[in-house]
């Protein structure tokens, strides 16, 4: 019998935990490979519960934060301890996800050490240098360092080969995305193991007491969006909020000191506003459930919510996902007060057509393809539905 194949499976952010925790399930239930678990320390608090949640354990943990550190002593940092990490751990393939500098990091240590990168959620283009930014810089610098691309559609993988990346058709595959996976494995886990949150509570409590009652989920984290056009988004929520007495928004607070500080300022102690601490996954999933629409700029978001048939305003000016637009979940109204005014009176009137489940970007399938490619077996690539 062959020996298994080292695979390192590196991740430092919350939204990567919760796309990276299906692949790890399934790589870990195949013989084919020997998974190792590396934890960079990006987001130190918000991922250790999603880890928890899946049941997901750790090999290794390392530690790239410092207070107030930019990006380029995050970068500086992460790329020396990912490489010394792959030394040690002398992996055979190193996965990576999504855009972060985590991943860009890891990208390039394994690259230096010549040791091939598996890029999950490969090809997602906005064409824009700075929106988002620097995740659009980082995996585009992926995309050139990466042995196999995991395309979560087929849009995806029309952006990496007009790009003309140096790989043969073999190592490109349509697997669908990841994260629906784990929309899909966690509604399944809630419903065996309900939660207890204040938050979800409260919309529950809300949607039961008036047959008009409206909850819309908020969050807005993107480096692009702080400042003005943070104030713009949180002026044009309190004045939804005002015009509409039946309605409830709930916003998690990003821990950024900017974002927080705004958001407190123009949005604390309205009665209709529950701004709540970050949310863990569970909670956060389950709000996204319970919510009539929702208001982000988030990429990750716009992905889950088709899946569970709500529509999504998306405060950015341009989307590398743009397959939500097209089935009518998802519209882009940057942060423009008129354009969010109109987004959010839609839902909060129930003016807006009822949306079915719809699956753009992954049936929930993409974790078992994504290992069939890594092992070199057959499989039938994903088709949007």
């Amino acid at each position: 019998m062959s020996a298994r194949q080292k695979v390192s499976v590196v991740f430092g952010t919350r939204p990567e935990a919760i796309k990276l925790a299906p692949l790890v399930l399934a790589l870990r239930a195949d013989p084919t490979f020997e998974t190792q678990v590396l934890f960079s320390g990006q987001h130190p608090d918000l991922v250790r519960p999603i880890l928890d949640f899946f049941g997901v354990g750790v090999d290794s943990a390392l530690d790239i934060m410092s207070p107030g550190q930019s990006l380029a002593s995050l970068t500086a940092r992460a790329m020396t301890a990912l490489d010394g990490a792959f030394r040690a751990l002398r992996p055979d393939w190193v996965v990576v996800q999504g855009d972060t500098t985590t991943a860009m990091t890891a990208a390039l240590a394994a690259f230096y050490q010549k040791t091939p990168v598996a890029h999950l959620e490969a090809g997602l283009r906005t064409h824009a240098i700075y929106a988002p930014f620097p995740e659009e810089i980082n995996r585009r610098c992926i995309g050139q360092l990466a042995a196999l691309h995991w395309a979560p559609t087929p849009s995806a993988a029309e952006a990496l080969r007009a790009e003309r990346l140096p790989v043969p058709p073999a190592r490109l595959a349509v697997t669908g995305n990841t994260g629906i996976d784990a929309v899909r494995l966690g509604v399944e886990l809630l419903r065996r193991r309900p939660i207890e949150d204040a938050d979800v509570h409260a919309v529950v409590a809300h949607r039961a007491t008036d047959p008009t009652a409206r909850c819309v989920l908020v969050t807005t984290h993107r480096r692009e969006n702080v400042g003005a056009p943070l104030r713009r988004l949180c002026e044009s929520i309190r004045g939804a909020a005002d015009a509409h007495p039946h309605s409830l928004f709930v916003l998690p607070v990003h821990p950024n000191p900017e974002v927080a500080e705004t958001v407190r300022q123009v949005l604390g102690g309205h009665p209709r506003v529950r701004l709540t601490v970050p949310k863990e996954y569970p909670a956060f999933l389950r709000l996204l459930e319970l919510a009539d629409g929702i208001l982000t700029d988030s990429g990750g978001v716009q992905e889950e919510a088709p899946s569970l048939g709500k529509r999504v305003l998306v405060t950015r000016e341009c989307t590398e996902r743009p397959e939500g637009i097209g089935t009518g979940h998802v519209r882009l109204v940057g942060c423009d007060p008129e354009a969010i005014r109109r987004g959010l009176d839609e839902i909060l009137e129930g003016t807006s057509p009822h949306l079915a489940p719809a699956f753009p970007y992954g049936d929930g399938h993409a974790a078992e393809r994504c290992v069939a490619s890594l092992a070199g077996r057959p499989f039938a690539e994903f088709v949007p539905a």
